[in-house]
């Protein structure tokens, strides 16, 4: 284990990883039962793989690719991806349908309708996962309630009561306790918990989660006619679709795995904590981080999700705000030539990252990047604080 500190970035840089693979979990077939489902939405639209390939050229490397989230079902984010797909197989099960065969039009029926009329579902959020589960409830007909950490600005909360959520409330508790508190609500009320993050006894809605957001590796790997990534970045809350997304190429491609790096707000690097504590646990940050990349917010690692986390991950870093709003202008400001990306705060601090590396020779050389090397960035949401993407991006 190497410890590197940067001025804006903390990075841990495993010698040699375990490796990690299953045959059971998060695999290609999974993403493609995910994907059969996605694509009887009949908002369903596959996103875009863009390329930058002038910044690619300039920097040195073969390619940088970014599969573009920010238009995912008119959301601006992936997370309709896992929350459709866990309120779907929740559906299957309260009506004993089959989780293999059974698409959304199956719950036209009026039967069904009026049924799901009767079903609430609750979660936490910090922002996206939320939006996602209140338009999933919403597209089956069901209602359902959604409560969020101090601190959440109002455009956010707004965008979940817009997407159909019938409570939408910012609380004055941080991120793992308005978990807890969503939660005790579920007991006390009979709603549904769809959360995406897991613990000791609550597990399969999570992994249901996780299985959605397969969606986009399977559409990435269509996209990318051949080629294969040999570095990938991804950014991490709680981490499940940071290793949900790892996972499924360290199944596909288990004799020669990309390196995985993981990306964190500095204040807030649950990951890193818990891979730096090198004792095999995922570990909490406590108090109450602030950070602008409120997706990522999150004090907990995602405890289904922390072996893929813990055991296939080549690089853990922890980046200040200064890091993202770098990537948000370069994605809004690209080369001549490349597509411009709208990015939100949690999305773009990626790019921000692979662009600090790109630019120095000593951290070039530690991720082992060449004229060979095909990255692939994932743009987890775009403006979805319009004043404050605005602010940034005009760096006002």
């Amino acid at each position: 284990m190497q410890i590197i500190n940067k001025d804006l970035i903390r990075i841990l840089a495993m010698d040699e990883i375990a490796g990690w693979h299953s045959d059971r979990m998060f695999t290609h077939e999974q993403s493609e039962d995910a994907l059969h489902f996605h694509k009887s939405l009949p908002m369903y639209q596959e996103t875009e793989l863009k390329s930058l390939t002038a910044a690619a050229h300039s920097y040195g490397v073969r390619k940088i690719l970014v599969k573009d989230e920010s238009t995912r079902f008119g959301l601006k984010a992936f997370k309709g991806l896992g929350g459709s797909y866990a309120v779907f197989r929740l559906l299957c099960q309260r009506f004993k349908m089959n989780e293999d065969t059974a698409v959304f039009e199956d719950f036209q029926k009026k039967e069904i309708r009026e049924k799901c009329k009767e079903i609430e579902f609750v979660t936490a959020t910090d922002g996206n996962h939320g939006k996602g589960v209140a338009w999933a409830s919403s597209i089956f007909g069901c209602k359902s309630h959604v409560f969020m950490p101090k601190g959440t600005v109002e455009a956010r909360r707004k965008a979940i009561e817009d997407a159909g959520a019938d409570t939408a409330v910012i609380t004055d508790l941080n991120y793992d306790q308005v978990v807890d508190y969503a939660g005790k609500l579920a007991q006390e009320k009979g709603w549904i918990l769809v959360q995406d993050t897991s613990w000791e006894g609550y597990e399969e809605v999570p992994c249901r989660i996780i299985e959605g957001y397969l969606t986009m590796a399977a559409e990435t790997e269509n996209q990318m006619k051949g080629y294969r990534p040999t570095h990938i970045f991804l950014q991490a809350g709680v981490g499940s679709m940071a290793g949900g997304i790892a996972a499924y190429y360290l199944n596909r491609y288990q004799e020669d795995p990309p390196r995985i790096t993981i990306v964190e707000p500095e204040t807030v690097a649950c990951v890193y904590l818990s891979a730096e504590m090198a004792d095999g646990k995922p570990h909490t940050v406590e108090g109450d981080p602030v950070t602008i990349m409120a997706g990522l917010n999150c004090g907990t690692p995602c405890s289904v999700i922390w072996p893929v986390l813990r055991d296939g991950v080549s690089f853990y870093t922890a980046c200040a705000d200064i890091i993202t709003q770098k990537g948000m202008r370069a994605y809004a400001n690209p080369l001549a030539g490349d597509p411009r990306i709208i990015s939100g705060e949690s999305g773009a601090v990626t790019y921000g990252l692979l662009l600090e590396i790109l630019k120095d020779n000593e951290l070039k050389s530690l991720w082992k990047m060449d004229d060979k090397s095909v990255i692939l960035l994932i743009n987890t949401e775009g403006a979805t604080d319009p004043e404050g993407y605005d602010r940034i991006v005009k760096n006002e």
